[in-house]
């Protein structure tokens, strides 16, 4: 805030309070933040090389392979399609489900009802951790 002390027209000795505000420092200092903003901001974009595959479609007449789902119920009963299994045999019911000679590097898919408890879910995926199966999907639907 400004003040005046005398000019034209005032008693002399008086002080005037001047509400003018000037906003021009204020603007070279946004101007100036703009500009170190605008030079910045393309240098913060980190580029990663990426390699990826090309797209080749399998050949035609590959058979395709069903997905083996593991599915949690409400009492912690385990199946595998539709037969039950138990934490015990799960990683050889999961083998023979897969029909593969290196059945841990198949995809496996698990699934639970939402009354499933955290730890009846995760002592599902700590077996099949445990028993070198690494790939594991995680589904999000309702199992009915």
């Amino acid at each position: 805030m400004g003040a005046k002390l005398s000019g034209p027209g005032s008693k002399a000795g008086t002080i005037e309070q001047n509400a003018d505000i000037n906003v021009t420092p204020f603007v070279d200092i946004m101007l100036v933040l703009l500009i170190i903003f605008m030079v910045a901001a393309p240098m913060a974009t980190v580029s990663i090389r990426l390699d990826l595959p090309p797209a080749v479609p399998p050949p035609p007449g590959t058979p395709k392979k069903d997905p083996v789902y593991v599915s949690i119920q409400e009492g912690g009963d385990l199946y595998i399609a539709e037969r039950p299994t138990s934490i015990a045999t799960l990683p050889q019911d999961v083998c023979a489900a897969l029909e593969s000679a290196n059945c841990q590097e198949e995809r496996v898919f698990v699934r639970a009802q939402a009354e499933v408890t955290y730890n009846q879910f995760m002592e599902v995926m700590n077996t099949l951790q445990g028993n070198g199966f690494f790939k594991v999907g995680l589904l999000n639907e309702d199992i009915e």
